[in-house]
């Protein structure tokens, strides 16, 4: 299923290769492929349900459901803060740990080595992390994907969120926070991949499985 932190990276790819046009009572082309995107999501999700429940022995369980009800009330607006604090809390625990060591993780790969004497290309090329994007990008080429792409999808495999700022790393851009790295990122991408590649990572982010956080 779609969630939030997928959204960054859809924004990327539908702004760089979906132009921005209207097609007819007042929808417009982006909005359309972004629809089309979530409602992939609820497909598929409704189609593994389907093949698990005709094809498992614990599909094909009947459990019915018994479950009582609370006495419903209007919420005391010191319970509901308290109970936004410690989901806060424990989102910054549980996310906030494994997006920071990540991102200092890929800067740390992404920067040793530095480039030899002499060196050509981008100092991330000779890096630790440009040897395994190109290790990856073995793997990943049947479906379109440079060594920058097999390289962001490691960190983005541990936070849907940080993809867009992994790309942005690998990238080598300067920008910071994320809607300045996608500012940046759109001329670079739209005129380096292909539409072939952008449709392969959007399935990718659509289909992917759920996030370690």
């Amino acid at each position: 299923m779609t969630c939030s932190a997928r959204l960054p990276v859809y924004a990327l790819l539908i702004g760089a290769f979906i132009p921005q046009r209207e097609l007819w009572g007042g929808i417009e082309l982006q909005g359309l492929v972004l629809f089309v995107l979530y409602f992939a999501g609820i497909l598929a999700a409704m189609a593994v349900a389907w093949v698990l429940k005709r094809f498992t022995d614990a599909g094909r369980q009947v459990r019915p459901l018994m479950m009582e009800l609370p006495s419903y009330h209007w919420p005391h607006a010191r319970n509901v803060a308290i109970g936004l604090w410690q989901r806060a809390e424990i989102f910054i625990k549980r996310v906030g740990g494994i997006i920071l060591a990540l991102t200092l993780l890929l800067w740390v790969l992404s920067t040793f080595p530095g480039a030899p004497e002499g060196a050509t290309g981008p100092a991330i090329e000779y890096s630790f992390a440009g040897y395994l994007g190109r290790g990856l990008a073995t793997i990943f080429e049947p479906i379109g994907f440079n060594w920058q792409i097999s390289l962001a999808l490691v960190p983005g495999m541990a936070a849907r969120e940080i993809a867009v700022s992994a790309l942005g790393t690998v990238y080598a851009l300067s920008a910071t926070g994320d809607d300045a790295t996608a500012q940046a990122l759109t001329p670079l991408i739209s005129s380096t991949w292909g539409l072939p590649t952008a449709f392969s990572l959007l399935a990718w982010f659509i289909f992917a499985p759920q996030c370690i956080s």
